[in-house]
């Protein structure tokens, strides 16, 4: 059985490399006839979506969606649980997700990330941090959504840790919505935690013929408060949060 596992995400994982070579380098080359960095993103924002469902196919993800997607641009916020969060939502959505530095130095997916939109954030850097919202007020003032998740970290707690609020903020200023979505993994393994790096997390986790995952598009809350902004939205999650777990057991 181990030898299969390893064998599926082996295979899965060249594939991936694969897909993901041919579709940036046809990006990179069509971005030849184009001058406006404007379109050049917004074609990367569209190459990265068929990126992501194929790579839903290659990897066997099993996602059951409750709800329906949002289809105001505003604040998109998520709680966090893997790497992978942002390809679930990201499998249909058009936005600005913001993710962690580091990513942007992997190999193969750092470079895709750059060219298609991604947002990155050196989480314990104030001057990241400052930065980041500025760029993030530019994307909501152009009408474009951002995809955050607040939590600023991955855990494997039932529902929600504290959020951040910086992003709230400029939800409130700019008095937009913010959409709420609850994701979560039906096998707790398949959460990235702690120390855990990205090729063996690759290989647990893909390594089953079938990850099942849950999401909730929730309706759209708007506030002139910050804090009861934030705790509503993160009420809203954890109450899908639980309500997953108590169908899966």
């Amino acid at each position: 059985m181990k030898i299969f596992s390893f064998a599926l995400a082996s295979l899965r994982m060249l594939l991936f490399a694969l897909l993901t070579f041919i579709v940036y380098s046809s990006l990179l080359f069509t971005n030849l006839f184009f001058k406006s960095q404007k379109k050049k993103l917004a074609r990367g924002i569209r190459y990265r979506r068929t990126i992501i469902r194929g790579l839903h196919i290659i990897l066997g993800t099993k996602v059951t969606v409750y709800g329906t997607e949002p289809s105001l641009s505003g604040l998109i916020i998520l709680n966090h649980r893997s790497y992978f969060d942002p390809i679930v939502i990201l499998k249909n959505i058009l936005c600005f997700p913001v993710g962690k530095e580091e990513v942007a130095s992997w190999p193969v997916i750092g470079p895709v990330c750059k060219s298609t939109g991604v947002i990155f954030v050196k989480r314990e850097s104030k001057e990241s941090r400052r930065e980041t919202l500025n760029k993030i007020n530019t994307v909501l003032e152009n009408g474009y959504s951002i995809l955050i998740a607040p939590e600023g970290t991955t855990h494997s707690e039932d529902t929600t840790i504290d959020f951040r609020p910086g992003s709230f903020v400029k939800a409130v200023a700019l008095n937009i919505p913010v959409h709420p979505i609850a994701v979560d993994y039906k096998n707790k393994a398949d959460f990235w935690v702690g120390d855990d790096t990205f090729v063996p997390h690759f290989f647990r986790c893909f390594g089953k013929l079938r990850t099942e995952i849950k999401i909730s598009y929730l309706p759209p809350i708007y506030g002139d408060n910050v804090d009861l902004l934030v705790a509503d939205t993160k009420k809203e999650i954890d109450n899908e949060l639980l309500r997953f777990r108590r169908e899966w057991k």
